[in-house]
């Protein structure tokens, strides 16, 4: 792993598998901040649209894969620990 913690694809170069997260990611940016509009009056206005979409996908919007909880609700939850017994002397 290098140095910035980011782990290379493993997928083959071309496959549609390799790019899956990050094209469900983009369709769900784009589906819902465009919703029917095609551009945004000034390029600030399209950023902060943007930033309030992933700050809401982020920290409000529930996942299934998560357990329906939020990203930001998920990582800050501690692992769940395993009861272990000790050996009786």
């Amino acid at each position: 792993m290098p140095a910035a913690g980011v782990t290379q694809s493993l997928g083959a170069i071309g496959s549609s598998a390799d790019n899956a997260a990050a094209e469900s990611l983009n369709a769900s940016l784009k589906r819902e901040t465009l919703q029917g509009a095609h551009t945004w009056p000034t390029a600030t206005q399209a950023r902060l649209a943007v930033f309030g979409w992933a700050h809401r996908y982020n920290t409000r919007r529930r996942h299934s894969h998560l357990g329906h909880m939020s990203p930001t609700d998920y990582e800050n939850t501690p692992p769940p620990t395993t009861a272990t017994l000790t050996h009786a002397a």
